[in-house]
């Protein structure tokens, strides 16, 4: 006798019985209403005879079949199905519900008598049932809930919740039943129970109903169209049942059935399942709300089911973060990975991890030993190097981890670099536990009274099996963490294999920058020390005195240079600065400079800058300026603003006509960018005819005002007003804003920070695409950019708004180490997670 099992069913067409169950009847029309099927029982249902090729309109009636029509309208898919309730159908004119789908190029109209009830109201009904669904944040206390309220939708003897696990089996998680009937509460029913045919249907229709599964079912003629093709009832509600099913409903001795499918993020998660002992037909309408019901739980699910993910994705996110700040150029790949093992375990719930890296081995927890890692290591090499390996019974895929199945059944392996192969292990230990099965699960026996078709197993008694070998299964959570994972893990590897040859790199971009400056540095010194000799030699009357006179001069410009690299790094005055650079030029023609000020003495870093600052405004101004015609004068003023910043303002008067350089030299550049970036104040030079104009801001955390009275320069003129800028106004926070995020809680934290802040509207776009159109439609005020998107940046987001003048921030989850391009060195980041305050801070226009 040959051992078959019910993996057979998957063959069985059942989307094409040819038949429909005999609680209604089935009318198949052409696009122009030509009867093309119609069931056996179609003719005594609607009191006139049903002829292929006649008219479906006189069969109706012209009201129902215009009612149909109005409907027809609606089918905005394949998978779709328009109802109609309480309709007067045909010659008897009969009260009937209708259900209306297309199916290939015919138009399906089924109906069923009308079950008349008047206080049935199904919004109502749902509504409050899943309003007190709501206060459960449990699943299997949400399942049992949602359980007793579709026994009370249906009324039928028995709804169960049956929940469906990666292979397919499934358990009863949740049961309601009438009292004096067995439990089946806790059984698991294998996979092959329902064939994949079957689970495909569930998808596409959310509720089948039997009402009775002893009535013979009702045989649609013809059963092939003029093509010689059958007809697809997949949506027909009253599609005929499969033998197999019925004798496996029988055996149980449920005399009705009804199915609402549970779906999350479109796949079957379970089903309800609901029985009944005797024949039951409940109404259209309340099968249309249990229905509703079924998708409204759906969702549910799927809230929750986010909720948990969103909360493992944002610590993998902040783990992300921690990883980027502890990358260091001194610190080994496998040293680092190392120190994260505990953090890894709390992204993914695991018993022990480990990590392999370039040959070397760290194990923590509950994993197997270093010899047996290493064979798995080699194990793993032998899968694709880019995607996550899991399975919850590793010895069924590699014997030799029987020997630590009680430590390691189950691996979730994250490959962290292509060559070497380089892994993180997460491992589970064995998870024995007794399943209950309703009945054998191999359920072996032979063929039956149906042919060559399988009869189903007779017996439901609770067969107890004990599994072993195995973990707690990896969740698609578990996978989707670990593959984001993945994705820090190489960029981690990356950067730190990088971090020495970075290094050296920029040790030798330091050592040629230092190289250039100096080589700067000593052609303007020779350049002075000549202009010195010029100068020197005209006033002396003797070879002593023009040694002299030449040997200060030189002196003064020397003690310049020391005050840059002044040993203590003590604050020093503002006006010694100056006054060391215009003592090597103008010596006993200071008249010719006129300085004035408070006393201010500048912290040590800003000192050194604002030295080389001043040496090339000197510099330059006695090569080009006031300072190389005789007649020429510069003025200096400096003062602290109202929040305290240092400002100051040079403007040179009666030298040469001054024309912008062509070539932005170093000097130029030392001048207009060093106190911004260096110091984060500001730097303006304008090149007017009459003479150069220069205004600098040194914030107030680097400059230390005294009370004494104001120092001053011989030369100065008494009364002249000093320059002071027009005060800036901060503009408001208003217009239309562009968002750009790709993580979906993010953006919708952000768009509310944004409107509270002031913004009149959030165009929110998750890629470069998505924010080009956007900006296309409508150029935005201001904007807000998430620095990496995916598999893209936003910088090019943020070349199109430069261009445009529109002022913008970026945001990034990488804290202090993101490179930015130099095009953006002056936008403003926030780093993540951030604060309303950060933001609007970012966001003013400085």
């Amino acid at each position: 006798m040959n051992q078959v099992d019910l993996t057979n069913c998957d063959r069985e067409p059942i989307h094409i019985p040819g038949a429909i169950q005999p609680f209604g009847f089935l009318l198949a029309v052409s696009p122009d209403w030509f009867v093309r099927h119609a069931s056996a029982n179609a003719s005594e249902v609607l009191g006139a005879p049903v002829e292929l090729g006649d008219s479906a309109v006189p069969l109706l009636g012209e009201a129902a079949a215009a009612a149909v029509r109005r409907h027809i309208q609606r089918l905005r898919d394949a998978d779709a199905v328009e109802r109609l309730f309480a309709v007067k159908v045909g010659a008897k004119q009969a009260l009937m519900d209708l259900a209306v789908h297309r199916s290939g190029g015919a138009l399906i109209i089924e109906g069923e008598p009308t079950i008349v009830e008047d206080e049935f109201d199904a919004a109502s009904i749902v509504r409050v049932t899943i309003g007190r669904l709501q206060n459960h944040r449990d699943i299997v206390a949400m399942s049992a809930e949602a359980a007793r309220q579709v026994r009370a939708l249906t009324g039928f003897d028995r709804v169960m919740v049956y929940r469906f696990d990666e292979d397919g089996a499934g358990e009863v998680i949740a049961e309601a039943a009438r009292g004096d009937l067995e439990r089946f509460l806790g059984l698991h029913y294998p996979a092959s129970d329902i064939p994949q045919q079957a689970r495909r249907l569930y998808i596409r229709n959310w509720l089948r109903i039997i009402p009775d599964i002893g009535a013979a079912p009702v045989p649609v003629k013809p059963y092939t169209d003029a093509n010689g093709d059958p007809l697809d009832l997949s949506h027909g509600m009253l599609r005929a049942v499969s033998p197999i099913h019925i004798e496996y409903l029988q055996n149980m001795g449920v005399g009705a059935s009804m199915s609402v499918s549970i779906l999350v993020r479109g796949k079957l998660w379970g089903l309800f399942a609901c029985h009944h002992y005797s024949p039951r037909r409940i109404s259209y309408t309340r099968r249309t709300a249990a229905e509703l019901y079924g998708q409204m739980f759906s969702l549910l699910l799927e809230s929750q089911e986010r909720e948990t993910a969103a909360h493992f994705e944002l610590n993998a996110r902040e783990l992300h973060d921690r990883l980027m700040g502890a990358i260091v150029s001194d610190s080994p790949p496998f040293d680092v990975l190392v120190s994260f093992l505990d953090d890894f375990c709390e992204v993914i719930s695991c018993d022990g991890v480990g990590v392999a890296v370039n040959g070397k081995y760290a194990l923590r927890g509950s994993a197997p030993d270093e010899a047996q890692f290493t064979a798995l290591i080699r194990f793993l090499n032998q899968a694709s190097p880019s995607q996550i390996y899991g399975t919850h019974e590793l010895q069924k895929r590699f014997e030799p981890a029987a020997a630590y199945a009680d430590q390691a059944a189950g691996v979730l392996a994250v490959p962290i670099s292509r060559s070497p192969r380089d892994y993180l292990v997460f491992f589970r230990k064995e998870a024995a536990r007794t399943v209950n099965w309703a009945g054998d699960p191999s359920k072996p026996m032979s063929a039956g009274p149906l042919g060559d078709r399988l009869t189903p197993r007779k017996s439901f008694e609770l067969w107890r099996e004990t599994v072993r070998g195995q973990s707690v299964r990896w969740t698609d959570l578990d996978q989707r963490i670990a593959e984001s994972l993945r994705v820090t893990m190489l960029e981690v590897i990356l950067r730190l294999t990088d971090a020495a040859e970075k290094e050296r790199k920029a040790a030798q971009d330091r050592q040629e920058l230092l190289i250039a400056e100096l080589n700067h540095r000593v052609r303007n010194i020779l350049t002075l020390i000549r202009g010195l000799v010029g100068h020197s030699k005209s006033g002396a009357a003797s070879v002593e005195e023009f040694s002299r006179v030449l040997n200060d001069r030189i002196h003064a410009l020397s003690r310049a240079h020391d005050q840059i690299t002044r040993g203590n790094w003590g604050s020093a005055p503002l006006k010694e600065l100056f006054e060391t650079e215009i003592a090597a030029y103008l010596g006993a023609k200071s008249d010719r400079f006129d300085m004035q000020g408070p006393n201010v003495l500048v912290a040590p870093n800003a000192f050194a800058t604002l030295a080389l600052v001043a040496h090339e405004l000197v510099t330059n101004s006695a090569k080009y300026g006031a300072l190389k015609d005789t007649h020429g004068k510069v003025t200096l003023r400096w003062e602290r603003d109202d929040v305290g910043r240092l400002v100051i303002l040079w403007t040179e008067r009666g030298g040469p006509p001054v024309q912008a350089p062509k070539r932005r030299g170093f000097g130029s550049t030392v001048i207009e960018r060093s106190i911004p970036y260096d110091l984060q104040g500001e730097a303006e030079i304008h090149y007017a005819v009459a003479g150069v104009e220069a205004r600098f801001v040194i914030p107030a955390a680097l400059a230390q005002f005294s009370e004494e009275s104001s120092v001053r320069l011989a030369g100065a003129h008494e009364g002249k007003p000093i320059h002071r800028a027009p005060p800036r106004k901060e503009p408001a926070l208003s217009g239309r804003a562009l968002l750009v995020e790709d993580n979906l809680i993010i953006a919708l934290d952000a768009e509310d920070m944004l409107t509270r802040m002031g913004a009149e509207g959030v165009d929110v776009a998750a890629s470069v695409g998505d924010a080009m159109a956007i900006i296309e439609r409508q150029m935005p005020a201001f904007a807000m950019l998430d620095v990496n998107l995916a598999n893209e940046t936003s910088f090019p987001i943020a070349e199109k708004l430069l261009e445009a003048g529109v002022h913008f921030v970026f945001a990034t989850g990488y804290g202090d180490d993101l490179t930015m391009p130099k095009e953006f060195a002056d936008v403003k980041v926030v780093s993540k997670p951030y604060e309303e305050a950060d933001v609007a801070a970012a966001l003013k226009k400085s």
